[in-house]
Formats: structure tokens, sequence, C-alpha cells
């Protein structure tokens, strides 16, 4: 909620499978220091952030009353490799960042924290060092967040700078999903009273729908119904084919305004329906294109630009990894080394 390390501590968690983490060793990477875990080029990544990322990974653990492992356990080094790899990959992004022109400043910094501190917390710094001091976080360790956050949208709006949806693009997509999604089948406003199993209770309330008006329906409607169609007086729009069949057969071919006799569902109701049908068969429809080009238009445009990030992400990883700029701490590196599977690739696509 304050800043990327929940996000963080959710891929680190639920999803390390999704890390686009690049790794490796070599002689590229700044020489390590003896309080780093890795160095990935001239970035050194200190213990005391491998440290607060796992510590907020066991606390996690234990709101989620589950157990958090034990070291020397292979539970625990896959949740250390990932901490690690997770770490690497934010270092990978600043220094790519970094040659890309993209720097971010303080005030950046400060005016995004400004914001979240207005949304979650009403603008109280007050109420967000409490926060902080419940999470076990320092305003420091946000701050590095809230700037790597930064950096990443920067790089994704840079990266994706130059990708532009055409009108065909836009024609071809609605082409292919017209059967499927602008397409709407005949429909008809109805209203209904699923009764139950009682025929007698059925036959009961259909006298009483006959005589009566739209108030009777409403009344015995909210009376009787066993769904929540009472709450709005039975009626509802139902489209061809959309219900079990003796329903659809009833809607779709009695007269309109005319209340229909008692009829039973023996399939998955097992219950007794009166309804009415309250106007014409609404006939098959087509949105046009140029009702749905716009929202096409964004879609394809958004599914380009985090493709676009998605290959530039990849490349980064083949790029660290292929000139090993990313040296490990004795017993911090990932088992097994993401690399490998990049070494891996690139011997299978050579051969």
């Amino acid at each position: 909620m304050l800043s990327m390390r929940k996000s963080l501590l959710v891929v680190l968690i639920c999803a390390a499978a999704a890390l686009l983490a690049g790794c490796g060793g070599g002689g590229s990477a700044a020489k390590l220091a003896s309080d780093d875990v890795a160095v990935v080029g001239s970035k050194h990544i200190p213990k005391s952030d491998f440290d607060a990322l796992l510590s907020q990974a066991k606390r996690s653990f234990q709101q989620q009353g589950r157990k958090f492992p034990k070291q020397g356990t292979s539970d625990y080094e896959t949740l250390k490799g990932q901490a690690v790899a997770l770490l690497v990959q934010q270092a990978e992004r600043q220094e790519k960042a970094r040659k890309m022109g993209i720097e971010i400043s303080d005030e950046q910094v400060d005016k995004r924290l400004s914001q979240i501190k207005q949304q979650y917390f009403k603008g109280s710094d007050k109420a967000y060092k409490e926060q902080l001091t419940k999470q076990h976080l320092t305003d420091a360790q946000v701050r590095e967040d809230v700037r790597a956050q930064l950096i990443s949208e920067a790089v994704f709006n840079k990266v994706s700078a130059d990708v532009k949806i055409s009108d065909k693009q836009v024609h071809d997509y609605y082409v292919a999903h017209k059967s499927s999604l602008y397409q709407q089948p005949q429909s008809r406003d109805v209203r209904y009273i699923l009764v139950g199993p009682k025929k007698s209770v059925a036959e009961s309330v259909y006298r009483q729908l006959k005589a009566g008006n739209d108030q009777t329906w409403c009344k015995l409607s909210k009376k009787y119904a066993k769904d929540s169609s009472g709450q709005n007086c039975g009626k509802a729009t139902f489209s061809k084919g959309q219900t079990v069949a003796v329903f659809d057969k009833k809607a779709f071919s009695a007269p309109a305004n005319k209340v229909v006799p008692p009829f039973y569902d023996p399939t998955q109701y097992k219950a007794w329906f009166v309804i009415e049908p309250l106007g014409p068969v609404k006939p098959k429809s087509v949105t046009p294109e140029k009702q749905v080009a716009d929202s096409i238009r964004q879609q394809l445009l958004q599914e380009q630009k985090n493709k676009a990030m998605t290959d530039w992400v990849s490349g980064l990883t083949k790029d660290f990894c292929g000139d090993s700029k990313i040296k490990y701490q004795i017993g911090y590196s990932p088992s097994p080394d993401p690399c490998a599977a990049t070494t891996t690739s690139a011997m299978t696509t050579a051969g």
C-alpha cells in the first residue's frame, strides 16, 4: 500500500515463477563489498536491503498464519534466492535506466510520496509514520521503493513511446471478434416469479397476477420469488438460450403482456415458474465498429506496450547474463541460476 515493497513481496511469496530477474556471475561487475549480497554493474545491493525484504516476507507469513521456513531448509533457500533475484532485477532496471538517461530526482520522489500520503493517510504525516512503524519500514526504504517505481514507469513510457495502432489493426480485430464480442443474440424483457416446488402455490400466484396489475407483480414477486428477482418486481432481460430450455421456449414464444400459465422446470431448478413477456422479441444486433473502435484501439495499444516492455526486460536479462555483469556474495547465488535458462535458450537458438 505504501510503496512497491508490498507488491514486491507478493511477487516474492506468491509468484516466483514469474520473476524476470537477470542473474549470473563474472568479471564485468563492480567489486563486491563485504556487506553486499550482490553487485549489478556498478550498483551494490547491500545485505541490509536483503534483510529488510526477508523480514517483511517473514511478517507476511505470520499475518497469513503460515510458518516461515527455517534456515538451512530447501524452502528457506528458495525464498532467499527469490529475494536476491528480486533485488537484482530492480538493480538491473536502475542501471539500464541510468544508461538510457533516466534520472529520478528527490523532488519527484517527494511529489509521489506526497500523493501516497494524501491517498492513504489524508495527507497526515503522523498517520504515515504510524503505518511505517506498524509495517516495520523506514521512510528511507519507502522512498527507495518509490524511486524504483518511478524508474519503472519512466522506462515503460520510453520503451513503449513509439507503439502505434493502425486503423487496419483495429478493423482486423473487430472482424475477428465480431461474432463473439460484438454480436448480441435475440433478447426479450420478461417479468417472472420462480415460485418453488409446489404447483398449488404457482397456480394461486398465476390467478392473482391475471387479475392484478403492476403492483400485484411487485407484491407477489417479493413474497414468493425464490431468487433475487423480487427486488426488481420480477423484471429482467433474457438473451436467447441464456436460461433453462423450458423457460427459454416460453419466454420467446408466448404473446406479449399476457401472463403465461405455470410451467415446471425438471432440470436445474426443479420448480414452478410464472412469467409474462413484456414486449416483442428484440432481434439480433451487431455493435457497429465505429462505436467500439476507440476501446479496441486502447486495448491493442496497451497490449503492444506491455509486449514492448516484456521484450525489453527479456533483452535486459540477456544483456546482464551474457556480459556477466552480476556478482554474488558467497552463499547468496540463486539456485538454480536463472541465467542458465537464458544461456540454454541462446544455445538452442544458435543451433
